[in-house]
């Protein structure tokens, strides 16, 4: 058996046990302290330690972050008012270079293939870009991340293709754009699940400027046997739920 196909198998298996066990696998294991709060837009809160990605067009202003990280300077993404609502003194931003520009406070800025230790975070920035389109080009720099807090890895894809760089990425959660047009489609976002192979793929970009639940759905009905996560966002927009 292959390393690939093993793999396949445990997720397969890890599946079961959670429908076994609680009869309800998308409430429980890695995507604990994940919220989508529209678009490409996360918090992820474990242990004390809260992480936005991409935060745009938010309904609050806890300035509750520790971590904030931007994918690329595209306004659905690099939102300087949103980023403001989540920032505490002692907020740390990462982003490419020109996403830091008008960003006040404590900045980091990182390229793709870095890795960073912020706090209790550890940030590894990765490529992201189209390949067959051009608002996304690869020579920009921008990037996606893959999160670490604890044990747990969460890959935020960010504005991107299927691409190279997602063979070999080891991580628990994958959160990965399927409207299209700008970035993949639910087929193409289900093709680079099957790269991954993580414990749980959450559909994200869609449901704001392009795309739709639909597209959300379509990627779950392609994506087997990796469990799909769907959030529905509904006001307030921390705490989705689940469909």
């Amino acid at each position: 058996m292959s390393s690939k196909t093993a793999r396949r198998f445990a997720i397969l298996l890890g599946f079961l046990v959670m429908v076994a066990g609680n009869g309800n696998p998308a409430q429980a294991g890695p995507a604990d302290g994940v919220e989508w709060l529209g678009h490409a837009s996360f918090r992820i809160e474990r242990k004390g330690t809260v992480v936005y990605v991409d935060p745009w067009k938010l309904d609050d202003a806890p300035h509750d972050a520790d971590v904030i990280l931007i994918t690329h300077p595209h306004a659905d993404h690099l939102s300087v008012p949103d980023i403001q609502k989540v920032a505490k003194p002692t907020t740390v931003v990462v982003g490419p270079p020109d996403c830091l520009k008008d960003v006040t406070g404590e900045t980091r800025a990182v390229r793709p293939g870095e890795t960073l230790e912020v706090g209790a975070v550890t940030v590894e920035a990765v490529p992201a870009y189209n390949t067959n389109k051009a608002f996304h080009p690869k020579q920009n720099g921008w990037v996606g991340y893959v999160i670490e807090l604890g044990k747990t890895r969460i890959y935020h894809a960010g504005d991107t293709d299927v691409i190279p760089e997602m063979h070999g990425l080891v991580v628990d959660v994958a959160l990965l754009p399927v409207s299209g047009a700008y970035v993949m489609t639910a087929e193409e976002a289900a093709m680079a699940a099957g790269v991954i192979a993580p414990k749980l793929a959450v559909p994200m970009h869609y449901g704001t400027i392009i795309g739709s639940e639909t597209d959300a759905l379509r990627f779950r009905a392609r994506c087997e046997p990796i469990p799909v996560k769907i959030y529905t966002r509904r006001p307030p927009m921390r705490g989705g739920t689940v469909i």
